[in-house]
């Protein structure tokens, strides 16, 4: 028997990168998976790349109405939710000088509130069901702060403080709360950051991540599967006796 036969996994920012990596590691593991994206055509194209063990939702995850939406489209067509994903980001740097009030709220929003509004609007059927599994993204930049990335690394920091505490208030209801900090992951999203890096640090586009790739302890970025494997883990009653945690995924980079 595979480690998530008969669950129900609901993935944000699942249509592309690390979450569409998790959404193919939980199917093959069992799991019936809802990929929940603001992009919803990447969410049906990897939904229907999955096969019929996938759905495909649009959702906004700084939107209440949204998530609600969704979250009940997957009641209704499954049953419920047992392992929730809290995957979407966003990801921005600027100097001092140059932040916005609305790229501060829009970060906030997305990391912190988007993390812990879709919490609250699937806890209810993991109380109906006694139990589930919470997987929170934080990354090695809550870990430490970083010039130029004062918002980003906050909210980062912010996720992990946030699944310390509702893994306390929720251990009563036999839910778990867990986070991931990736380090550097090959993924769409550092063609974004390497051309911020490359503004703000005035270097040539692919430097920076040739750069940090090199620092690595382990040698060379990481792959979304190597994000994917830990996240089976977590989902798995293998780790049925952790909560509270955040797992550096990150190839030696931070030691705690």
């Amino acid at each position: 028997m595979t480690r998530l036969e008969g669950k129900v996994a609901l993935v944000t920012g699942g249509a592309r990168g690390i979450g569409q990596a998790i959404c193919a590691a939980y199917i093959r593991e069992g799991a019936r998976v809802a990929v929940a994206d603001l992009l919803e055509a990447d969410a049906r194209d990897t939904a229907a790349a999955l096969g019929e063990n996938a759905m495909a939702l649009g959702l906004d995850v700084t939107d209440r109405a949204s998530i609600a939406a969704g979250v009940k489209a997957v009641e209704d067509a499954w049953g419920g939710i047992d392992i929730l994903v809290n995957n979407a980001g966003i990801f921005n740097m600027a100097p001092l000088g140059e932040i916005t009030p609305e790229d501060y709220r829009r970060q906030y929003d997305v990391n912190v509130g988007g993390t812990i509004f879709t919490t609250q609007a699937v806890v209810p059927g993991m109380r109906r069901r006694g139990g589930g599994c919470i997987i929170n993204f934080s990354s090695q930049a809550g870990r430490r702060g970083e010039p130029n990335i004062t918002i980003y690394c906050s909210t980062k920091a912010a996720v992990i403080s946030v699944t310390q505490s509702l893994a306390l208030e929720l251990a009563k209801d036999g839910i778990r709360v867990n986070a991931i900090a990736p380090g550097v992951i090959d993924t769409p999203m550092w063609e974004v950051v390497d051309g911020l890096f490359a503004k703000y640090e005035n270097r040539p586009k692919g430097e920076k991540k040739r750069l940090v790739g090199e620092a690595v302890p382990l040698g060379h970025m990481g792959s979304p599967e190597e994000i994917a494997d830990p996240a089976v883990f977590l989902a798995s009653d293998d780790a049925r006796y952790i909560t509270a945690q955040t797992l550096n995924v990150d190839g030696g980079n931070w030691m705690s």
